[in-house]
């Protein structure tokens, strides 16, 4: 009877406990979503950790296609800090779409339709968009590696079979019987089977671990699939068709997945200790991760397509929060697909998204544009800001601006880069290796059935006066030439002259103001005139007479243009 009691308040305790955890959870998880519900139309907070992007790139590289954008400018555009600002995702999988699809432009009338009223579904459904969400927070994220890492390692597993899983559990069958017939050799031999299962358990478990971590996030990935197949939302009738397809195609990964999934969801508790113990012995998850992975192997493409699609739906509402944290700074843009000889560009209030308080321009464009201007003046940050709505425009169809037309292009820029120490490239190598990427593909514009544009800021910087002016008139005339608009930012006033028939003429103008210099940041028309190295070192406090000698000197050269050697007159 004592007994009976003693066990009965055990298993009361472990109730107890289990149901305190449950409810510790559901108030968790709805406190985690009232949250997220709450920031939707707000950017996003969130730190990420060291090289986490790297992981996150992976189901772009697994991706790739024609025309997405390349290293170099993606790195100029700063389009790192873009995506992590963007970013409000609940899921791996919208993290890692959301990443692909600010790098793939689309190309296709049909493709950017859709895209558009995926979007526009999600802001104009506010309890689809919750229910969108609530169900994409219980996917959830797997922690530092992304999925596709561990699908490309699986081959590293080799083939896998349960014949000597299925041989130590006989073992251990025997080992009980021999007990019944003569219980001290039964228990030794049960001591040492289970000695053996134990070690042998964690030299296999330890190869394998990670890939039970991704096992898992695939079961997850599974329930999210069937969750939003089973929902009755209009805007994604088409994609919860091909969720569920996929979902099918699954069922052999479903139920060899089981134990793996509820192991993780029992880690902590009693029920979960006792399981973990059970586990080791009978080898039950190591059984169930050979026949998951014989599963997994086999659906690769429905796996790939379950994330694409789920990844897709979530994207589609992060884009929407993102436009309502814009409060009307915003435009849908319009794009022109079908006639490959238009090149006119047309922005109107443009701004850099990454700016806090951004002064407005507006641009309109047929052919290239040459940006001249005094330091800090504003040209890299407008050919940076003209650059990403381009690239906004037919990636996430969002535009920071009030309104942007133009026909579809490829996009690409030099303008940030360094020296390369590893291949011992000096600037001046990396610049023409820069530039001359983009002089190939506007050999093949017309290929492409659409325009190139691209943005170059301080051609040729790394090289002599002379040669400079030389090389770089010539290789901004090719770059004005054919399906090409170039945008570029120079000093060098000898350009806007040499090609003021290739190019309009636009500059950055500042005002000094009182031992002060003040940037506008307005674009003007027509080239620069004005020149302010000289009066920052002024603003700056050099030594005076660094300043006279200095004008001096510069006004001489425009008058005269040479240069006469002063050192005599130093004092």
């Amino acid at each position: 009877m004592e007994s009976l009691v003693l066990a009965g308040m055990v298993l009361f305790l472990i109730v107890l406990i289990m149901g305190k955890e449950y409810l510790n959870s559901r108030s968790f998880r709805k406190q985690n979503l009232e949250k997220i519900y709450q920031s939707y139309g707000t950017l996003s907070e969130r730190k990420y950790k060291a090289g986490e992007i790297e992981h996150i790139q992976k189901y772009y590289l697994r991706h790739p296609e024609e025309g997405q954008i390349d290293d170099i400018t993606w790195n100029d555009l700063n389009m790192d800090d873009i995506y992590q600002k963007i970013n409000v995702s609940c899921s791996a999988a919208g993290d890692e779409y959301l990443y692909y699809r600010l790098r793939t432009p689309f190309y296709n009338q049909h493709e950017i339709d859709k895209w558009e009223n995926l979007i526009g579904f999600f802001m104009e459904h506010k309890e689809e968009r919750c229910s969108i969400q609530g169900t994409l927070y219980n996917l959830g994220r797997m922690g530092r590696y992304s999925l596709h890492e561990y699908i490309e390692n699986l081959d590293v597993l080799g083939e896998r079979n349960n014949i000597g899983y299925i041989l130590s559990d006989l073992a251990m069958l025997i080992c009980i019987v021999v007990m019944f017939l003569s219980l001290p050799i039964g228990i030794v031999a049960l001591l040492i089977v289970l000695c053996h299962n134990i070690i042998g358990y964690f030299k296999e478990y330890k190869e394998i671990e990670p890939y039970i971590t991704s096992f898992r996030y695939i079961n997850r990935v599974l329930d999210t699939a069937e969750q939003l197949g089973k929902k009755k939302i209009a805007g994604i009738a088409g994609e919860q068709e091909r969720l569920l397809a996929c979902h099918q195609k699954m069922k052999g990964f479903i139920r060899n997945a089981y134990l793996i999934s509820y192991i993780e969801k029992g880690n902590g508790n009693p029920l979960g200790i006792l399981l973990d113990y059970i586990r080791m012995i009978f080898y039950l998850d190591l059984i169930q991760f050979n026949n998951a992975l014989r599963a997994v192997r086999g659906h690769l493409a429905a796996i790939d397509e379950m994330v694409t699609l789920i990844g897709k739906i979530e994207t589609a509402v992060v884009i929407g929060s993102y436009r309502e944290s814009l409060r009307g700074a915003y435009c849908v843009p319009v794009i022109q697909f079908g006639d490959h000889s238009n090149r006119h560009i047309a922005i109107e209030d443009l701004y850099h998204p990454l700016l806090h308080d951004p002064v407005t321009n507006s641009i309109s464009a047929d052919k290239g544009v040459l940006l001249t201007g005094s330091n800090a003046s504003g040209k890299s940050t407008f050919l940076r800001a003209v650059a990403l709505n381009a690239v906004m425009a037919q990636t996430i169809h969002t535009c920071p601006a009030s309104r942007y037309e133009a026909p579809v292009f490829r996009i690409y820029s030099s303008m940030s880069l360094k020296d390369d120490l590893i291949n011992g490239d000096s600037y001046y190598m990396v610049e023409i290796k820069s530039i001359k990427r983009i002089l190939d593909q506007t050999k093949k514009a017309g290929e492409y059935h659409c325009c190139v544009l691209c943005f170059v800021d301080e051609v040729l910087r790394g090289t002599n006066t002379v040669e400079r002016i030389a090389a770089s008139t010539q290789i901004m005339r090719m770059l004005a030439a054919g399906h090409v608009i170039c945008f570029a930012a120079t000093h060098d006033l000898e350009l806007t002259r040499l090609l003021e028939t290739e190019y309009d003429n636009y500059h950055f103008e500042e005002r000094i103001e009182e031992e002060d210099v003040c940037f506008p940041y307005t674009l003007m028309p027509g080239p620069a005139t004005t020149r302010n190295a000289i009066a920052l070192l002024k603003v700056l406090g050099y030594d005076g007479q660094i300043i006279v000698d200095a004008e001096r000197m510069a006004e001489r050269f425009l008058t005269e243009g040479r240069w006469q050697n002063e050192s005599n007159n130093i004092h």
